[in-house]
């Protein structure tokens, strides 16, 4: 039997003597199925990613929403503005009520994470029996931060410098190595904290205050029938309170949000005119709750999209957005063919001006993952575009409004009530804080 060299028959002839007296006789079919096999691996695992993997979009606080122009890197752009904005007459900074820390899947078991949130630096930490704690991230004893180095034992956090052990569950100290007894008095702070909907939760009141209403459970999260389908985190350099004002600031639907996404987030370029054919249409009410749901509000909106001209009634969606206090919002989907979820939209003050908002999606089980990633993606261009309105804009406290606008008002009574007479307020603009 004859067997030809696949060399010959991939290159057109035999092999250089050279490689002969060097022992590479083969090395170019060699070479030409690993290139063939690297790329396949490669296109399998982009093709994975797209179609089954989680969509996690992460961006950086200067990534989205600045103008980088003459050279400037957006580190740059983005800290010049910081400088340069006027701030307005803020109201408090930091209201009353439940924030996300982070979900749930990205603290395993003995896991400690350093969280900066509320201005405030905090350990959190899961205990090897699964319940996750949020204490003070410095030790009481001499400072150390117990996040950095610090190892989880049982229930309690181990300080790094001098292995004090501190319960998760009310922040008592019940270990002092080299001590024969634990004073009463050591203890470090303890955040009342939740774990819901797949997410780590923290309280915050101004006075010290308990909870007086909790986060409402998603049913279909906890019973396994909506599943984890990614999420995506942005900074964004305003007052708490503009992000969700959004909901009641109709009008800027129709200017902002009617350019179709696939014109982008840069909003110098959403109304060129080569993106004109496609077009969102929006309707949309605001309205608070009643007792005894006086910490929620409701915004109804009905999305539809014309191309060409034409209304595409297969792509009409209801979506009903209920705030939840001022830090969580259930963005609810329901759609006859593309089925039902939700996107967790939660704003988390990190310092005064600079707000973490996460959109985190569980979506049906049975439907493709990349129904809900598309989602996701286009809520997240929509949700771009705002931001590069609030990175660069001004609060105003006593806005001219007109009759339209009146929604705004009633936001602004409404979200009131998560302020109390200590909450705290910004006294000074921290120039020193680059990104």
């Amino acid at each position: 039997m004859n067997i030809q060299d696949p060399s010959r028959t991939l290159f057109g002839g035999g092999y250089p003597e050279l490689w002969r007296r060097t022992g590479l006789v083969g090395a170019p079919a060699r070479a030409a199925a690993c290139i063939f096999a690297g790329v396949f691996l490669l296109a399998v695992g982009w093709l994975y990613r797209l179609l089954f993997a989680p969509l996690e979009l992460l961006r950086g606080a200067d990534e989205v929403g600045y103008i980088a122009e003459d050279g400037r890197s957006r580190a740059q752009a983005a800290n010049e503005v910081r400088r340069r904005r006027k701030t307005g007459e803020l109201p408090p900074v930091y209201p009353n009520g439940w924030y996300r820390v982070f979900d749930s899947h990205m603290l395993e078991r003995g896991d400690v994470k350093s969280v900066t949130i509320l201005g405030q630096q905090v350990a959190v930490f899961r205990g090897q029996e699964g319940k996750a704690y949020v204490v003070d991230a410095y030790c009481p004893h001499l400072g150390a931060n117990l996040a950095v180095g610090g190892r989880v034992v049982g229930g309690c956090i181990e300080c790094p410098f001098h292995g004090w052990q501190f319960r998760g569950e009310d922040g008592k100290c019940v270990k002092i190595p080299y001590a024969d007894k634990v004073p009463e008095f050591a203890k470090v702070r303890c955040w009342p904290s939740c774990e819901i909907n797949g997410q780590v939760l923290v309280w915050f009141h101004c006075d010290g205050l308990e909870p007086s209403w909790r986060v409402p459970e998603q049913s279909e999260i906890t019973r396994g029938e909506w599943v984890y389908r990614g999420r995506t985190e942005h900074f964004i350099n305003a007052h708490i309170e503009e992000i969700p004002e959004n909901a009641a600031d109709i009008a800027h639907l129709a200017h902002l949000h009617t350019p179709g996404i696939v014109s982008g987030v840069d909003l110098r370029y959403t109304n060129s005119k080569t993106w004109e054919f496609i077009r969102h249409d929006w309707k949309v009410e605001w309205k608070p709750e009643p007792e005894p749901n006086l910490h929620c509000s409701q915004m109804l909106v009905k999305h539809a999209l014309t191309v060409f001209g034409r209304h595409w009634p297969l792509l009409d969606l209801d979506v009903l957005a209920r705030q939840v206090g001022p830090g969580v919002v259930f963005l609810l989907f329901e759609h006859n063919f593309l089925g039902r979820g939700v996107i967790m939209h939660c704003v988390t003050p990190v310092e005064p001006l600079l707000q973490c908002v996460s959109h985190t999606i569980f979506y049906q089980s049975s439907i493709p993952p990349l129904v809900p990633k598309f989602i996701l993606r286009a809520e997240c261009i929509q949700f771009e575009r705002d931001v590069m309105i609030w990175n660069n804009k001004t609060y105003i406290s006593k806005p001219m409004l007109v009759k339209e606008d009146s929604a705004i008002q009633k936001h602004r009574r409404w979200f009131s009530q998560f302020y109390s007479e200590n909450s705290p307020r910004l006294r000074y603009q921290h120039d020193t804080l680059d990104f």
